[in-house]
C-alpha cells in the first residue's frame, strides 16, 4: 500500500506556477544558447578570426559543457535543484556578459591576433563550467514534482520550454539588430539573469531527504541496450544540427554580402522562421493530435532534408526562410518523436531517467557538429548543407526501415 502510494505522490510536490518557472529557465536557457549562432558566429569572423577559430571556441564550450553535466548533476542531489538553477542562470548570464565584453574589445580592435583568440576562449570555457547545472536540476526538480503516471508530461514541457526559447532567441536578435549588431546578446543576458532571480523566490528549498534519496528512479546507464540506439540517433541529428547552425550567419553573409546589423537581422530571421513553425507544429498538430512517432519521424527528418538542399539550391532570402519554415517543420515532427521513441523504449518507472539520459545528445552533437560545419564551409560554401541534408536523409531511411518496426515497450 505504501508503494503505491508513493507511486501515485510526488516526491516534492510543485504548484503549477512553479512548474512554470522551472520551465522558463529552459526558455532562458535555449535563448541564450540560440542566440550565440545568430550573433556571435558572424561578428567573431568580422573580427578577425577564422571560421574554424570560430567554430573551436563554441566547440570547446560544448565539450566542456556536455562533460559537466553530470558532475552539477550530482552538485544538485547534493545541494539542492534550486540553488543550482539559479546559479547557473546567473553563471550563464554573467559569463556571457563576460563574452559581450570581450568580443567587444576584438571588434574595437583593442585585442588583435592570438590574444584575441586566446581571450574568447578563456571566456567561454568559463560558461561551459558554470553553467551547465541548470538542465540536470531542472529535469531531476521536475522528475521530483511529479509521479510514474506524469512524469512524461512534466518532462515533456521541458523539452517544449526549450523549442519556445530557441523562438526567443531568434526572434529577440530579429527584433533588437537595429539598435546594434551587440544588443541581442545584451538582451540574452538580462533575461538569463531575472529568470535565475524569479526561480530564486519562487521556488521553494530543495534539500534532499532519505526518502527522496530511496524513492528516486535509478539512472540509466548511457550502454543501456534499450537506450543506445535512440542516443545514438539523436546525437548524430544534432551532429547535422550544429554544422548549419555554426555556418548559416556566413553563408548569408557571403551570399548577401551584408553589414554587420543586417547579417544578424537576416539571420536571426532565418532562424526564427524554423523556431516559429517548430512551435507551431508542436502545439498545433503534435500535441492535440498525438500522432504515433515512429510515424512522424521518417517524415519530419525527410523535410529537414529536403529544407537543407533548397536553402542552398534557391537564391532569394525570402526562399531560404520558407526553406528553413519546412526545416522548422520537419524538426517539430523529428525530435519529439525522436525523444519519445526513447524514453517510450523503457518501463513507466524508468522513463524519467530515460529523458534525461536522452537530455545529453544536443549538447554532445554540438561539441562535434559546429567543427566539422566549419571545416567543411572552408572547402565550400554549400558543404555543410549537401553533408547536413545527407545525414538528416539516412536518418530517415533507418527511421522508416527499422525504427518504425520496433515494438513499444509500453505495447
Amino acid at each position: 500500500m505504501d508503494t503505491q502510494r508513493d507511486l501515485d505522490t510526488p516526491l516534492r510536490p510543485l504548484t503549477g506556477v512553479q512548474k512554470t518557472m522551472i520551465a522558463l529557465g529552459s526558455v532562458a536557457m535555449g535563448a541564450g544558447m540560440t542566440i550565440n549562432f545568430v550573433v556571435v558566429a558572424p561578428l567573431a569572423r568580422t573580427a578577425g578570426l577564422a571560421p574554424i577559430q570560430v567554430a573551436g571556441i563554441l566547440t570547446l564550450s560544448a565539450a566542456i559543457y556536455a562533460l559537466m553535466i553530470p558532475t552539477w548533476g550530482r552538485i544538485a542531489n547534493s545541494y539542492g535543484r534550486k540553488r543550482v538553477m539559479v546559479f547557473s542562470l546567473l553563471a550563464m548570464g554573467l559569463t556571457n556578459m563576460a563574452f559581450l565584453f570581450a568580443l567587444s574589445a576584438a571588434l574595437a580592435g583593442a585585442i588583435t591576433g592570438m590574444s584575441m583568440f586566446l581571450t574568447l576562449v578563456f571566456v567561454r570555457v568559463w560558461f561551459g563550467l558554470l553553467s551547465p547545472g541548470l538542465q540536470p536540476a531542472s529535469m531531476a526538480a521536475m522528475t521530483d514534482a511529479t509521479t510514474a503516471r506524469t512524469r512524461a508530461g512534466g518532462l515533456g514541457m521541458l523539452g517544449a520550454a526549450m523549442s519556445i526559447g530557441s523562438i526567443i532567441g531568434p526572434a529577440g536578435a530579429t527584433v533588437l539588430a537595429p539598435f546594434g549588431a551587440l544588443v541581442p546578446l545584451w538582451g540574452s543576458i538580462i533575461f538569463c539573469i531575472l529568470t535565475g532571480l524569479f526561480i530564486g523566490f519562487v521556488l521553494p528549498p530543495t534539500r534532499n531527504t532519505k526518502r527522496a534519496a530511496l524513492a528516486r528512479p535509478n539512472p540509466l546507464s548511457m550502454r543501456d541496450e534499450r537506450v543506445f540506439p535512440h542516443l545514438l540517433f539523436l546525437f548524430t541529428y544534432f551532429v547535422a544540427v550544429g554544422m548549419i547552425q555554426q555556418t548559416l550567419g556566413w553563408f548569408i553573409e557571403d551570399r548577401y554580402d551584408l553589414a554587420e546589423e543586417r547579417v544578424v537581422l537576416f539571420t536571426g530571421i532565418a532562424f526564427g522562421c524554423l523556431a516559429v513553425m517548430m512551435v507551431v507544429i508542436q502545439f498545433g498538430y503534435v500535441q492535440p493530435k498525438k500522432p504515433d512517432p515512429r510515424h512522424i519521424l521518417p517524415i519530419g527528418l525527410a523535410l529537414v532534408s529536403l529544407g537543407y538542399i533548397a536553402a542552398n539550391l534557391l537564391q532569394p532570402f525570402w526562399a531560404i526562410c520558407v526553406a528553413f519554415l519546412v526545416i522548422g517543420a520537419g524538426a517539430a515532427l523529428a525530435v519529439p518523436a525522436a525523444n519519445a521513441l526513447g524514453s517510450l523504449s523503457v518501463q513507466r518507472s524508468e522513463q524519467g531517467a530515460a529523458a534525461a539520459l536522452l537530455s545529453a545528445a544536443p549538447p554532445a552533437g554540438f561539441i562535434f557538429g559546429p567543427l566539422i560545419g566549419a571545416g567543411l564551409y572552408q572547402l565550400g560554401a554549400p558543404l555543410p548543407f549537401y553533408v547536413s541534408a545527407a545525414i538528416m536523409g539516412a536518418l530517415a531511411l533507418y527511421a522508416f526501415l527499422i525504427v518504425g518496426k520496433r515494438p513499444l515497450a509500453t505495447e
